[in-house]
């Protein structure tokens, strides 16, 4: 296996300065592309929602700067056709999102034909024929790549990680598109910053490809 493809970066993006100090930072130690969420769905009503399409300027300003791809998420047509017309290398589609097929359906028409590279989070729960059916609506608009990426799933009472990764879900999801990049999201399974690296290190041994 060739080396880890690593995406990497702020969850939200808060200033354009800072932004640019990571993504150097980023870039020396070998990162491949750089993500912040501009758009943040958050749970309760009043929490930072993020920066909104204020900040795809300074995403953008990043790409000149470092020479990196950008990425951000996605929630609706509107975010989609607003970073495709932007120029964004790579849009995540968040598990939430993925569990709603109408929301999946407009935003992959929206980037119907578009030369760029298309992240489907696994859903909240292991259902894998909602994650399938992602995929599918994505391969039927024509985008540039799909690419699975699997962030755990909500677990029920209290685990060790945030959200349970059940490895053998995204290792059938391979099965079921062999052709198709699996990437692992270690730090939204691990919830804390001490279990990253053995969940990378795990999802590497499984043949994930980043």
């Amino acid at each position: 296996m060739s080396r880890p493809f690593i995406i990497a970066g702020p969850c939200s993006a808060e200033s354009e300065e800072s932004l640019l100090r990571v993504a150097h930072d980023l870039k020396a130690v070998g990162t491949d592309a750089f993500r912040a969420g501009l758009w943040k769905p958050r749970t309760h009503p009043g929490s930072f929602s993020g920066v909104g399409s204020e900040g795809i300027g300074w995403m953008l300003e990043v790409k000149r700067s470092t020479g990196l791809p950008i990425a951000t998420e996605v929630l609706d047509a509107t975010h989609a056709e607003l970073c495709r017309n932007a120029g964004f290398d790579i849009l995540w589609i968040g598990a939430r999102t993925t569990s709603n097929p109408y929301l999946v359906q407009e935003i992959a028409e929206a980037l119907s034909g578009a030369p760029v590279t298309v992240l489907v989070k696994n859903p909240l729960s292991p259902d894998l024929e909602l994650w399938t059916g992602a995929l599918e609506r994505f391969g039927e608009a024509g985008v540039g790549e799909i690419v699975a990426v699997h962030r755990g799933f909500t677990p029920v009472g209290k685990t060790k990680y945030r959200n349970e990764p059940y490895w053998e879900a995204a290792l059938s999801m391979k099965g079921r598109f062999p052709g198709m990049r699996m990437l692992c999201d270690p730090s939204h399974i691990a919830g804390k910053a001490g279990y990253v690296a053995g969940i990378a290190g795990r999802a590497v041994d499984l043949g994930f490809d980043g």
